[in-house]
């Protein structure tokens, strides 16, 4: 079978993939009209660098991102500016 074993460590707020910290944390957006606009701003989400997952749900207004640790905050940023450019009514509840 290769030899290789892939690790992945589940915590409540983060996991370890190959020796690499990955955050998993999740905001509320504030004024997420639509499924659509949801559906857009995980894609758009989904592109920045860094972003292990993503999921925006219109459903239960909960946005999830995992990201390295180390990279996290900058990550956070950068949707952010995402979500304003798809809804620009939205904001995240950062806590």
């Amino acid at each position: 079978m290769g030899g290789e074993l892939l690790l992945i460590l589940f915590y409540p707020k983060f996991l370890i993939n190959e020796g690499v910290i990955i955050m998993r944390k999740t905001f509320k957006p504030i004024d997420l009209d639509c499924a659509n606009c949801a559906r857009k701003m995980e894609e758009a989400i989904g592109k920045i660098d860094g972003v292990d997952e993503v999921t925006v749900s219109f459903m239960t207004q909960k946005l999830t991102i995992a990201a390295a640790d180390d990279k996290f905050d900058s990550v956070l940023k950068q949707a952010v500016k995402a979500i304003k450019r798809v809804e620009p009514d939205c904001t995240v509840v950062i806590s």
